[in-house]
């Protein structure tokens, strides 16, 4: 009866966060594509470049994140998940909608850089179901929620491009303020954790916990390496980003609708990722998280290497619909693998650590991309990504221990 409603209770858990990270994606990624046009809209108060502005509209919320991402990560792990992911949603329901009343581009990014500091929807969820979930049915569990994460991305910017046009770029903040206190509700009546502290947690100062907490994450077996390849997984998800619709405004005609075309493309990549992600987390939960992550790193390496050659939109289309969805294996893999590679009560250090990596990767890979179009060209960036993911599964392949990674916890 114990084992019956403790399986009850985690995959409650998961759903109901299932539900919170698909609204906390929608909601996040209705801004996301539109915070340039944002930023040329409210202007520069110190008249700066705009340009430049823009860009830092992205890096302060990245490069904060980096930093906040380990702290909160192991006040996870001294006071509770569940709290940690309400702080997230409605810490970043407040400055979201903070940002509809901005009055210029400096205002904007001084938020998004608070932002960083108090959000992390990502790392709270997966710390909270990796603790709830059975270590058997991890990688089925993080397949989930990363359906959850896919899916909003996919649909958060049509629905922001909808506001943005009918009612103006504010409504989208303002909407997606709501959205995430709907989802910290959600977390806050749905959501019983049963928390207990981990063995040391208690025992020295916060400060001087939280480092030992993360010097025993770091310490653990494959924990580097699969951080290694967390911040090359996203490196190759976004080096394209920065120019992609460049390269798309070249494959169409002139009259065409770029806008719409480039959001056509990103949706598509992240709606086949979310199709696969559950079925490779089952997948590795049976013969080992570190072969889906080979498999799928190589797939997707092999997959973007053609699109350097593509001659027309449509093609690049295809090629970028599939390479989501073998993108969408590595991602709960990882995940998966963390968990495996340490212990229960450590989640709230393992996930914060691997935000921190995330958010440095994301400040990092525009700025390879871009470097990379301005040295070879827009089509050496898929070149460039490409070998980047091969040699991520070779890397895999190479370095990760057995147990744990290549077999399974």
């Amino acid at each position: 009866m114990n084992d019956f409603n403790g399986d009850i209770q985690w995959r409650r858990t998961l759903w109901i966060m299932f539900v919170a990270q698909l609204l906390s994606a929608v909601g996040f990624s209705v801004i996301f594509p539109f915070l340039p046009l944002y930023v040329q809209e409210l202007g520069s108060a110190w008249h700066m470049d705009l340009q430049w502005m823009a860009g830092m509209v992205f890096s302060a919320q990245a490069l904060t994140m980096m930093v906040a991402a380990p702290v909160w990560g192991g006040l996870a792990d001294r006071f509770g998940r569940k709290l940690m992911v309400q702080r997230s949603l409605f810490g970043g329901a407040l400055v979201l909608l903070a940002m509809a009343y901005v009055r210029s581009a400096e205002e904007l990014v001084a938020l998004r850089a608070v932002q960083g500091m108090v959000t992390g929807t990502i790392s709270a969820a997966n710390a909270l179901v990796a603790a709830s979930a059975p270590r058997r049915r991890i990688g089925y569990a993080m397949g989930v929620l990363q359906v959850g994460l896919t899916a909003g991305i996919a649909v958060g910017p049509l629905l922001g491009g909808i506001l943005a046009d009918r009612w103006g770029y504010r409504m989208a903040f303002k909407v997606t303020a709501v959205l995430l206190t709907l989802a910290g509700l959600l977390v806050a009546v749905g959501v019983r954790e049963v928390f207990q502290r981990s063995e040391d947690a208690g025992d020295p100062g916060l400060t001087q916990g939280l480092w030992n907490g993360w010097r025993q994450v770091l310490g653990r077996p494959g924990v580097s390496m699969a951080y290694i390849l967390r911040f090359m997984t996203y490196l190759g998800r976004m080096m394209i980003v920065p120019v992609a619709p460049f390269f798309i405004q070249s494959l169409l005609e002139q009259d065409a609708q770029v806008n719409t075309f480039t959001g056509l493309v990103f949706a598509s990549a992240s709606l086949m990722g979310a199709l696969t992600a559950v079925s490779c987390g089952r997948l590795g939960d049976r013969i080992g998280h570190g072969r889906v992550l080979i498999l799928c790193s190589l797939a997707t390496g092999l997959f973007y290497l053609p699109q350097s050659l593509v001659e027309n939109a449509w093609q690049l289309l295809g090629l970028q619909a599939v390479c989501g969805a073998a993108l969408g294996g590595t991602l709960p893999a990882l995940s998966s693998l963390l968990a495996g590679y340490t212990l229960p009560g450590e989640e709230g250090s393992v996930y914060g650590l691997d935000s921190s990596v995330i958010s440095g990767s994301r400040a990092l890979a525009p700025l390879v991309g871009s470097g990379v179009a301005y040295a070879f060209g827009v089509r050496a960036t898929f070149l460039a990504t490409g070998l980047l993911f091969i040699a991520m599964a070779l890397l895999a392949l190479w370095a990760l221990p057995r147990r744990g990674g290549l077999r399974g916890p």
